[in-house]
């Protein structure tokens, strides 16, 4: 039996679309094309592109990337250049290496952008290890984009990182541009609206005592993985019920904002709620039957905007006090006012690890079900 020592390498085109396009919102973008490989042995590869920043916003930067997904649908190689971001505004060639070896099944590369600005892309070249050991040339539909972008999608690409997607990031617009190194055109990315949120430090805010800068740096870090989880779902997702005695995701949100404006009240007035905050918040905060029938029917926005209004006031507040006040003791309660807010910030935790619980068990909206032959 002849031994397999040659790599095949398939474009996968049919799987570079996907059959519809979801909206979502996030501070970055990225696009890409997905071959199928296989090999018996270490083939290398090489993806080239040339690349150029226009930006104003010192944390924005682009990259050519790629990752090799393996037979047990773990990643492999990956890279996006995240250690040598592109940031300058002209045209230059950069190049993503790696190998493709035995556990291999496919290959994504594209190109990826980050934060605001306008970053352009054009000629992909994609080059496998053929038998002999030479890199050699693999066709790339539209490498060049001389096929325009239409409608925030680029022809023969996908936007995503992954095969079989189509996103459309609110923040970002896809256009073709004659700004070009090769043939007529080029692609510009331009992103917009989009605000920087520092995360892997704790305090140091300007103005602010020590402990409560570090309350609120980690206040904010937490609400902000609540965000970034829940911020793209669908009113279906929100909603789901997993059973009759769950919570949706959605009531879950509306309960942080309602535990939040609780301890407002308790540490900075001292009381609890009278009946007209009792009566905009008790149902939220109970998450009992009443949280179940009240909290549906609503986009995500609708909660995150009330989140956001109740943070906007928690730090207001707190930047009006220093640390003698956060250690200062409740009276008749025996717990301080730095105990309140530490409990605020770990019950965003423990109903973070909920809300990804129940992200995990949605089923889906739509289930297709064949009963039979399907017949020609």
């Amino acid at each position: 039996m002849k031994k397999l020592i040659t790599i095949v390498y398939l474009l996968t085109l049919a799987s570079l679309y996907s059959q519809s396009t979801k909206e979502i919102s996030q501070d970055w973008t990225s696009f890409n094309q997905t071959i199928d490989v296989k090999t018996a042995s270490p083939k290398k590869f090489k993806i080239v592109a040339f690349v150029k920043v226009d930006s104003q916003d010192a944390n924005s930067w682009a990259g050519v990337w790629a990752r090799v997904d393996n037979k047990d649908n773990k990643t492999g190689f990956f890279d996006n250049m995240s250690d040598r971001p592109v940031k300058l505004n002209e045209w230059k060639s950069y190049t993503v290496e790696g190998t493709i070896d035995s556990n291999s099944k496919s290959l994504s590369f594209g190109g990826l952008s980050l934060y605001n600005g306008k970053f352009y892309f054009d000629k992909f070249e994609l080059f496998i290890e053929n038998d002999k050991g030479v890199l050699t040339a693999v066709q790339i539909p539209n490498s060049s984009f001389e096929i325009p972008p239409k409608n925030n999608a680029i022809p023969k690409w996908n936007i995503g990182v992954l095969n079989n997607q189509n996103l459309k990031v609110k923040e970002y617009k896809i256009t073709s541009v004659t700004d070009s190194k090769d043939g007529a055109a080029s692609i510009q990315i331009e992103g917009s609206g989009i605000k920087y949120k520092e995360f892997g430090k704790i305090g140091d805010i300007e103005g602010v005592s020590p402990q409560i800068g570090a309350m609120i740096s980690m206040l904010e870090d937490l609400k902000g993985r609540v965000e970034n989880t829940v911020k793209n779902m669908s009113k279906y997702e929100i909603d789901y019920l997993l059973d009759k005695d769950a919570n949706r995701i959605g009531a879950l949100v509306m309960h942080l904002a309602a535990a939040e404006a609780y301890y407002q009240v308790f540490t900075f007035e001292n009381r609890e709620f009278n009946a007209e905050e009792e009566k905009k918040w008790g149902a939220a905060l109970a998450l009992d039957q009443g949280g179940r029938d009240d909290f549906k029917g609503h986009d995500i926005q609708y909660y995150l905007a009330i989140y956001n209004e109740v943070r906007e006031k928690t730090i207001s507040e707190l930047k009006k006090r220093d640390d003698t006040w956060f250690a200062e003791v409740q009276k008749g309660n025996g717990i301080s006012n730095q105990y309140c807010w530490f409990h605020v910030m770990e019950h965003q935790s423990s109903h973070l690890g909920q809300i990804l619980f129940l992200k995990k068990r949605i089923k889906p909206e739509f289930e297709i079900k064949l009963d039979g032959k399907m017949k020609n």
